[in-house]
C-alpha cells in the first residue's frame, strides 16, 4: 500500500483486497451502530494515515447508489508472525454517495 503518509491523510486511492478485509473486520460494528443490516457492502475508495497505527477514511457502497464513509483505527503490528490485532471502528458517516469527497471526520 503505497498511500501511508506520516501525519498527514493521504491521497484518495482506489480500495484493495486489504481495505476489503479491513471493512469486513468492522462490519459488525457498523452495523451495530447504524442499526441496518448490510447486505451489499464494498469498499471503494480509501485515504490513510500513519499515526501510532493507522487512520483510514473509507468510502463503502451499502446500496445502488447510498454509500457510507467509516473511520478506523488499524493498530500498529507488534508481532508479524501472529494475526494483527482487530481494527476499530471510529466512526460512521451515513447517506453518502459514490461522488461524496473521502475528507477526515
Amino acid at each position: 500500500m503505497t498511500n501511508r503518509m506520516c501525519g498527514g491523510m493521504g491521497e484518495t486511492m482506489d480500495s484493495d483486497e486489504e481495505i476489503q478485509h479491513i471493512c469486513d473486520l468492522v462490519k459488525p460494528q457498523v452495523e451495530k451502530e447504524t442499526g441496518h443490516k448490510y447486505v451489499i457492502y464494498t469498499a471503494l475508495k480509501y485515504r490513510s494515515q500513519v499515526v501510532n497505527g493507522f487512520n483510514y477514511v473509507i468510502k463503502v457502497l451499502v446500496g445502488e447508489e447510498e454509500c457510507l464513509h467509516l473511520r478506523v483505527y488499524q493498530r500498529p503490528w507488534y508481532n508479524y508472525d501472529v494475526q494483527d490485532p482487530p481494527p476499530e471502528l471510529k466512526g460512521v458517516d451515513q447517506h453518502k454517495t459514490r461522488d461524496d469527497p473521502l475528507v477526515p471526520f
